[in-house]
């Protein structure tokens, strides 16, 4: 009954929560959501934070972040596959139908994984919308290096950092 779920249903639930262009994900924060907006060409759909928190044990979640960033926090159960040394050997052995749902800090450099993926066949490939950093303003948990709850995040540099709100979120960078 899982794999039926998993092949037929998890993607169908998906695509209907899977943003366009036209018809894309949000940030809760409109000033952070016309940033993001900016930045991506929308060559992956979109997922939002909100349906990726229904979704998550059913789907590959991965890091597109460089490891020190992936280090001091990530989604709980997320894979670091890096951006600049993409590391396409950890999907060896995962099937082209499995939902998979990348993230990086606001979404440009997961797209651009995104697109990787989508070009090695993967047929389900969704980027987080706002990334981590709107998973974190929605007030959902990460984890560090050794899988323990943290309130760190690497902000990638000060400025993209005010992004992040919440005053129990300790900026890293």
């Amino acid at each position: 009954m899982k794999k039926l779920f998993l092949c037929f249903l998890l993607p169908a639930f998906i695509s209907c929560n899977a943003q366009t262009p036209v018809n894309r994900a949000h940030c809760k924060n409109p000033d952070f959501d016309k940033a993001v907006a900016q930045l991506l060409n929308f060559t992956v759909r979109t997922i939002s934070a909100d349906s990726l928190k229904k979704i998550v044990p059913n789907v590959l979640l991965l890091d597109a972040r460089e490891e020190k960033e992936f280090n001091v926090s990530h989604l709980p159960n997320a894979q670091n596959v890096g951006y600049k040394q993409f590391n396409r050997h950890l999907l060896d052995s995962v099937a082209k139908e499995t939902p998979i749902v990348v993230y990086c800090s606001v979404g440009y450099r997961s797209e651009k994984i995104g697109e990787k993926l989508q070009a090695m066949g993967y047929n389900h490939v969704y980027n987080l919308y706002g990334s981590i950093f709107e998973w974190v303003n929605e007030g959902n948990p990460i984890v560090n290096g050794e899988g323990k709850p943290t309130q760190k995040l690497h902000t990638y540099n000060a400025s993209w950092g005010k992004w992040v709100s919440g005053s129990k979120i300790e900026k890293v960078y």
